[in-house]
């Protein structure tokens, strides 16, 4: 297949998504972390800036919306070439990051999460439901290229 053929068939591919309800405790958190690793590897997507991503919006959905007894779902997808949308979603939609972050004495988690994504925000719902979301733009990495761990 020449490199127009591939182009042309990597420009076709459907949108690629995962999604994975964790247990809201600090091993989940570091399980989403993995599991991302794994999944942007196998789609070819570059590991920074989204593991980190990843591992800021999971540890606030065990820290700050953890409902005992109720998960939280990680989704990764690749909605259009070139494009990484995280999700985050738990169960404590009272409970919302600011949008305009500041450090604080519980770190800087979303001052990380504004500075390395294309753009963030919040969707609440359904009940009692919100999703932390960041979306991050990347050059694919080439088909013989295989990220550093």
């Amino acid at each position: 297949m020449n490199q127009e053929s591939q182009q042309t068939a990597l420009a076709q591919k459907p949108p690629r998504q995962f999604s994975v309800p964790l247990s809201a405790t600090r091993r989940g958190a570091r399980l989403a972390r993995l599991l991302a690793v794994e999944q942007l590897e196998s789609w070819g997507v570059p590991l920074d800036p989204a593991r980190l991503i990843v591992a800021e919006l999971a540890t606030n959905a065990v820290l700050h919306g953890r409902v005992p007894g109720r998960s939280f779902r990680l989704t990764l997808a690749v909605p259009a070439p070139g494009l990484l949308r995280i999700e985050v979603t738990d169960t404590r939609a009272e409970s919302l990051p600011v949008r305009n972050p500041a450090p604080s004495e519980s770190g800087y988690g979303l001052l990380l999460v504004d500075t390395l994504s294309t753009r963030w925000g919040i969707r609440q719902g359904p009940v009692p439901c919100k999703t932390v979301w960041a979306e991050c733009a990347f050059a694919p990495l080439g088909p013989t290229a295989h990220p550093p761990r």
